[in-house]
């Protein structure tokens, strides 16, 4: 599988080990980009900071193409872990949007049902990083293609 189909396609499976290689990619990306800009910057003196507005909007546009692209890719390495998993894509709604939404209305709500809506949002999110960072996907082919551990599993030895 090549880096494009890793990051960017909807469609295939992938095992945990691929899943947070990304994990780790999109952590790399970040740390560099950060690092970048305040390297770029000068640090973070102020005065200098506030008299770099044209760098300053070059790294907002820069952050904003980083985020559609991971966010993108974040998606689409957490559907095909989905599929690894035998599950619908359409599951990562609930990994991804519950948790806010949870959040949100907790924070909106009384003080006696906010702590019950926090508690729900932390339960899925563990709930996801459970179901796509430590458990086995489904062993041999699936709707969704073939066990990606098979080839691993099938290679000869060199």
């Amino acid at each position: 599988m090549d880096w494009t189909t890793l990051l960017f396609s909807f469609t295939g499976r992938i095992n945990r080990g691929k899943y947070w290689l990304a994990i780790l990619i999109y952590l790399v990306i970040w740390i560099a980009f950060i690092a970048a800009a305040v390297m770029w910057l000068g640090g973070f003196d102020t005065d200098r900071l506030f008299s770099m507005v044209g760098a300053a909007i070059l790294l907002w546009l820069a952050a904003i193409v980083l985020i559609v692209a991971g966010t993108w890719s974040g998606i689409a390495t957490g559907i095909k872990r989905l599929h690894d998993r035998e599950k619908s894509g359409w599951w990562i709604l609930v990994f991804w949007l519950g948790p806010s939404v949870l959040s949100g209305i907790g924070s909106t709500s009384s003080a006696s049902t906010s702590f019950v809506f926090h508690i729900a949002s932390f339960a899925v999110t563990i709930w996801a990083i459970v179901e796509l960072g430590f458990l086995r996907g489904t062993a041999g082919p699936n709707e969704y293609g073939p066990d990606p551990l098979s080839a691993l599993v099938t290679a000869p030895r060199v």
